[in-house]
């Protein structure tokens, strides 16, 4: 179909359904809410448009309007701090799930409620301490209009199964209150530079359909300072998603690109093994007049095995029955092996064992501590977990740990060591 200069454009009718039926790329439903940034409740409230205040074209369109003549979007007011450098309405912010509310008027901040929790790190004993105080304006999920909400919380990245706490179930609410504490041990200061909190709040375990998801909030833990409690007030939200960057704009597709490397991240961290906590203790040798001590006479290293953390799944019900072995080598004739006993059907076992190890401190400074964690399997071999070692040449806390067992004679040194998937070839003197 060509057009002469003059003559005025018309389409046949075949020409119109070919238009309409021709196959193209599916995009998505624009809704109200894609033009209108989602505000946090402790964000400044929008204060009526000034007269000669500027406008812009919404994400619909194509052009910005000085004078009002875009066509094809939605005009919105620009707001103060839009224009320039640094816009205060990001996506970034709009995106952040953990907010902090003072007020408790904010309940109706969402359509899927609000949750109230407190956070607390106890740097001493690597502990993390969740309470989850109450639920307010949950979404109704159930016939009679109400919910039978519980919390979840997940560590990420990592394993979801090792690190699941859960609280109890309280029925027919939309306000629920918990008042319930639950504990991550294990977690360093590397965690909580690192590590996020996932919160969700669920509907009861439906005997004959899945759980529902009700909503979500996401606290980076580097918000929290050591050995201070934190309240957090947050608006529940969907998830986030992650579509592909075929069908988005090219203002979303960076977006789309960080969210599926953070879901690539969250595949890998899953082979994060878990950890282990290691008690060392060089121990003197006993005098003449000394009785007990379990038997041994000269001077020696005692290691304890209090527990693991975090573990990862080995056995197909999701869980793992694990149990761990010491070796000190180089171990010529192969007596140095100990190990404890095993825990049944579960990621995070406590053994609380302690080993003992004749040797003086010249020979143990050329010795490496070899510490594994594996699962028990009945009638077939047993599947290794993770393992770390302990020695003058490795690095990082294992170092650390090893020194200052070394340099303080007589004292229990404690740590948390993270397990990997294989062992340094430091330890393969056998």
């Amino acid at each position: 179909m060509t057009l002469r200069k003059g003559k005025k454009l018309s389409i046949t009718i075949q020409e119109h359904m070919a238009i309409d039926v021709c196959p193209g790329p599916i995009r998505p439903i624009r809704t109200i809410s894609a033009y209108f940034p989602r505000l946090s409740p402790t964000s400044e409230p929008l204060s009526p448009k000034p007269t000669g205040s500027p406008w812009v074209l919404s994400p619909g369109g194509a052009a910005s309007e000085m004078g009002g003549g875009g066509r094809g979007g939605l005009l919105t007011p620009l707001l103060p701090g839009a224009m320039g450098g640094g816009g205060s309405l990001s996506l970034q912010s709009s995106m952040d799930t953990s907010v902090e509310i003072n007020s408790s008027d904010s309940d109706d901040c969402t359509a899927l409620g609000t949750l109230e929790f407190d956070l607390r790190y106890e740097r001493a004993s690597s502990k993390l301490h969740c309470t989850i105080l109450r639920a307010k304006g949950l979404k109704p999920m159930d016939f009679n209009g109400l919910a039978d909400p519980y919390v979840k919380l997940h560590l990420l990245p990592g394993a979801c199964k090792a690190n699941k706490l859960k609280t109890k179930i309280v029925r027919n609410t939309l306000n629920p209150v918990w008042n319930e504490m639950l504990t991550y041990v294990g977690i360093t200061e590397e965690d909580m530079h690192r590590k996020t909190l996932r919160v969700l709040s669920v509907c009861d375990e439906d005997k004959l359909t899945h759980n529902e998801f009700i909503g979500e909030s996401r606290v980076p833990l580097k918000r929290v300072k050591p050995d201070q409690t934190k309240h957090f007030h947050t608006c529940l939200e969907h998830p986030p998603p992650l579509p592909s960057p075929t069908t988005m704009g090219t203002a979303l597709r960076g977006i789309s690109c960080y969210l599926r490397e953070w879901e690539n991240e969250q595949l890998h961290s899953l082979e994060e093994r878990g950890r282990v906590l290691l008690s060392l203790q060089f121990l003197p040798p006993l005098d003449e007049g000394d009785g007990g001590g379990g038997g041994r006479r000269g001077e020696g290293l005692c290691v304890g095995v209090q527990r693991c953390a975090h573990l990862a799944a080995m056995d197909v019900n999701g869980f793992s029955d694990p149990y761990v072995k010491t070796y000190l080598k180089p171990d010529t004739q192969k007596k140095s092996k100990h190990k404890t006993a095993v825990i049944k059907k579960t990621l995070n076992p406590e053994f609380n064992e302690e080993f003992f190890y004749e040797i003086s401190m010249p020979e143990l400074s050329n010795k490496t501590l070899e510490v594994t964690v594996w699962d028990y399997d009945l009638g077939r071999s047993n599947d290794f977990i993770g393992g770390v070692c302990l020695s003058c040449h490795s690095q990082g806390d294992p170092l650390r740990h090893w020194m200052d067992c070394l340099k303080n004679k007589g004292q229990r040194v404690e740590r948390w060591h993270v397990l990997t998937n294989e062992l340094p070839r430091s330890v393969s003197h056998e």
